[in-house]
């Protein structure tokens, strides 16, 4: 019965984390959501300043430091090794929920693209973007980064076995390819406001900062990521020398 529950357990919080994904999508794009990220504000500048860094924060520390070894390994003595994952994400997600709903609009405007023309280039970028983190997922496989391989595998009563080193597609272009769907998607739209360029900002530092840490622990898992990081740029794709063999896809466990 314990297999079913983690079984189950993982089939939720994947089920939270795809209604989160897109409902985030809605949220940064201002489309089809009821609160969103430049609805209209309701606190007063420092007041909703504090409430938007603190969201942030909170993001970032959990999504940081469940990331970390040391703290699956304390995870794991409280739940079964198969639903780690499962949890880690479950926790991602709710995180963000929280985020959508106490998000707290600043108002002003930065810029705002008029022209037709600019405005589809913008909507196709953020599109691109979004595109590009989900087929990044499949890529080094969509079901284990989100804990469905392994609660499928506890179920059957296989062993789990981390996925080979690979650099499929984008990964020979750059290392982190999933950080640049992101960076498209917060970056990339028509209208800036002041709301939506500090959610712009802090995400960005975040995930510059979130590199340095997970590469640190790729390092010291897989010494071949060291040659893979001197050879492949990490988010901007510059001529350099082509990615050859194999080594770890970033991302499959930030």
């Amino acid at each position: 019965m314990s297999r079913i529950v983690v079984f189950l357990y993982g089939l939720i919080a994947y089920s939270v984390f795809l209604v989160t994904y897109l409902y985030a999508a809605g949220f940064v794009g201002n489309l089809l959501v009821p609160k969103s990220l430049d609805s209209a504000p309701t606190a007063s500048v420092a007041t909703a300043l504090l409430i938007n860094v603190g969201l942030l924060g909170l993001f970032a520390v959990q999504h940081s430091v469940m990331a970390r070894p040391w703290f699956k390994r304390v995870l794991t003595t409280l739940v079964p090794q198969a639903a780690e994952r499962s949890t880690y994400v479950l926790a991602s997600s709710l995180a963000l929920i929280l985020l959508f709903w106490q998000w707290s609009p600043l108002g002003g405007v930065v810029w705002d693209i008029q022209n037709p023309a600019g405005r589809a280039v913008m909507y196709a970028a953020f599109a691109f973007g979004w595109l590009l983190v989900l087929v990044t997922t499949f890529l080094i496989n969509h079901f284990d980064l989100f804990g469905l391989r392994q609660v499928w595998l506890y179920l059957i009563g296989r062993e789990y076995r981390p996925l080979r080193f690979a650099t499929p597609g984008p990964y020979k272009v750059v290392r982190h390819p999933l950080y640049v769907g992101w960076l498209f998607a917060f970056w990339a739209t028509p209208t800036m406001t002041v709301t939506h360029l500090l959610f712009a900002l802090i995400t960005t530092a975040y995930i510059l900062f979130a590199i340095r840490l997970e590469e640190r622990d790729l390092v010291d898992v897989h010494p071949e990521y060291e040659d893979y990081r001197r050879r492949v740029p990490m988010i901007v794709p510059v001529p350099t020398k082509p990615a050859s063999g194999t080594s770890a896809p970033a991302g499959v466990r930030a």
